[in-house]
């Protein structure tokens, strides 16, 4: 299956055992327990994240997922390239606090997802996708996302306090949530992560964060933001994990955005 990657990796000089490596992503599915929220997160008020998208995406005609996302314009949402990969139409939550109670609702075809030319799903490599939608209005519940500016060279973000949010499981042994949630994380250095996952799998294109005290993005939180807590900027989408678990500890993988800006300036633009 496209949508769930599972690597049993050889780490390196780490202090504890390798965990596998693990897509935070549509293997849960729109059904089930809900409830809850994202691990060791809190419930966001309305309108305190107006970007965050929620994605029910149809795998065929007796299957769906959930994946999150962020608004960047009127017109593009941008996500993982795991959650948009193989998928037949995926249905776009605007404007929502509790899940599937949006302002908007827009569903597209496949035709309207651009997923990267470089994804590769066995080396997790160019984990980002944009979907494009009819055109929305802004309010106060639904507004884009800032995305760092163009420019030669870019901070690493180590140390900086980030937030991550979404619908995504509210445990190891729960289901999805039912309010929208969200975590303050720390960005930890590349060669940190790599020394849980390998400098194969984190690469410059990855930015990751400590996950301490059970806190943590997990399973459907797939795609969706990490945005600076102070500047309000999105770093980062949500892409990968360890398979032990959402809160054992591990580091949690995001796709660094200023490695895509102009990857998506060029199909935004159009």
């Amino acid at each position: 299956m496209k949508f769930l990657i599972i690597l049993a990796l050889a780490v390196a000089a780490s202090a504890f055992p390798e965990p596998e490596l693990q897509l935070r992503n549509r293997e849960m599915p729109v059904v089930g327990d809900i409830g809850g929220r994202i691990t060791g997160g809190s419930n966001a008020a309305v309108g305190q994240f107006p970007y965050q998208v929620g994605l029910s995406l149809k795998l065929s005609a007796l299957s769906s997922a959930w994946c999150g996302g962020s608004l960047i314009s009127n017109s593009f949402v941008l996500t993982a390239a795991h959650c948009t990969d193989g998928v037949q139409s995926v249905t776009v939550y605007l404007g929502a606090t509790v899940r599937t109670s949006a302002e908007v609702t827009q569903t597209v075809s496949s035709s309207n997802i651009i997923i990267h030319s470089g994804w590769n799903s066995a080396k997790l490599l160019n984990d980002i996708s944009l979907i494009k939608i009819p055109a929305v209005s802004y309010s106060s519940k639904i507004a884009p996302v800032a995305l760092p500016s163009i420019a030669n060279s870019y901070s690493t973000y180590t140390g900086e306090v980030a937030v991550a949010s979404g619908w995504g499981r509210t445990s190891d042994n729960s289901g999805v949530a039912t309010n929208l949630q969200f975590v303050d994380l720390t960005v930890i250095a590349n060669s940190v992560c790599a020394n849980t996952y390998g400098s194969s799998i984190v690469t410059s294109s990855n930015i990751c964060v400590a996950t301490p005290n059970g806190q943590s993005t997990c399973n459907g939180d797939s795609g969706g933001p990490l945005v600076l807590k102070q500047s309000k900027v999105q770093i980062g989408l949500t892409s990968f994990g360890a398979a032990a678990g959402c809160q054992k500890g591990y580091p949690a993988a995001f796709t660094r955005l200023t490695s895509y800006l102009n990857w998506i300036q060029d199909n935004t633009s159009a």
